[in-house]
């Protein structure tokens, strides 16, 4: 077949058709949260004391990858990988302090931030066509995948961190960690690979670690060598801060509106005028103060006939956290329109 070569006017209208394809597809508040969370290479915590974070970290590269932005991208990840990555091992130290010395305190990684962190490479790699983001996604996954899935207790589970999180007679999960469309998509790459049971027993988890009145999963679960699902005793049994993830990675692997996996949280964000930020799953207490405008994204991304996510009228006033939701959760919106 014939190749039709583009006159020069006519390589211009591919050059701004091209142009508006890829405004079109930035997200109009990523501007806003570049300038407003990020400084160089680093995703501050600005509702706490501006540390760093290694979910944060690969929260930021996921939203620069699916913005097209390939320079704070690889600000993100050159400065991840100067200042997070582990000698030991291809994965993350979970915090960053720039007040102490030295910045990193706990060497220990929290496994959210490095399944975000491979994921985003991965999306970088196939947007870029890159090798070296791809080579750095399989070193990963592979560190993942050998140091941090478990068998136990009949189900393929994923340890939030490398120490701390086996109890002898029971394991230590977080709900939350489980960034299902990034399981899915290593499942996809690698078929023979842990992913694909850690996908199905993840979902098979999530779907037993429902408590309380209204079948919520807590922040923080232990899971006993018989099998048996109780709240963790070391934190409060609520669903809460951690655990409003849970919906928003389910619904961006596919779980639609109104589906099992995710009634009961829109029920729960649904009970009364302004969706509550958390709730005790032993006594149903309901937490004094409202949810953030990150939250009631969510819980917007999983209602039933959602309009758009909208931008908060003043950024100013939400922290990384509220705002990171809220982008995430306007992503997993378009991404599955």
């Amino acid at each position: 077949m014939a190749v039709k070569r583009l006159g020069p006017a006519g390589a211009l209208v591919a050059l701004l058709l091209c142009c508006l394809q890829a405004c079109a597809a930035e997200d109009e508040g990523w501007q806003l949260y570049r300038t407003r969370y990020i400084d160089g290479g680093r995703v501050l915590d600005t509702g706490n004391r501006g540390v760093s974070h290694s979910e944060g970290q690969g929260w930021g590269m996921l939203l620069a990858e699916a913005n097209g932005d390939r320079q704070t991208f690889d600000r993100l990840w050159n400065w991840t990988h100067r200042h997070l990555q582990r000698p030991d091992a291809a994965l993350f130290s979970w915090r960053y302090d720039p007040t102490a010395s030295p910045p990193v305190q706990d060497a220990n990684n929290a496994t959210d931030g490095d399944l975000l962190i491979a994921w985003a490479l991965l999306r970088a790699a196939q947007r870029w066509d890159a090798a070296d983001y791809r080579n750095e996604s399989a070193k990963i996954r592979q560190a993942i995948a050998e140091r941090l899935v478990r068998e136990y207790a009949g189900l393929s589970v994923l340890l939030p961190g490398l120490q701390g999180f086996e109890q002898g007679d029971h394991l230590i999960l977080n709900p939350s960690y489980l960034v299902m469309p990034a399981i899915r998509a290593f499942a996809a790459l690698e078929p023979q690979a842990v992913w694909q049971r850690l996908l199905d027993d993840s979902r098979t988890l999530l779907d037993r670690a429902r408590f309380g009145p209204y079948r919520l999963p807590p922040d923080w679960l232990a899971l006993q060598a018989d099998g048996t699902l109780r709240p963790a005793a070391a934190w409060p049994a609520r669903f809460g801060f951690d655990a409003v993830r849970v919906p928003l990675y389910l619904a961006w692997d596919g779980s639609p509106p109104g589906s099992a996996q995710l009634r009961p949280f829109a029920e729960f964000w649904s009970c009364c005028e302004k969706p509550h930020a958390w709730v005790d799953l032993r006594s149903g207490e309901l937490s004094p103060y409202p949810a953030s405008t990150g939250v009631r994204a969510i819980a917007t991304l999983i209602g039933e006939g959602s309009p758009p996510i909208a931008l908060p009228e003043k950024v100013e006033n939400e922290d990384y956290y509220s705002m990171s939701l809220l982008m995430l959760a306007r992503l997993a919106q378009r991404q599955s329109r």
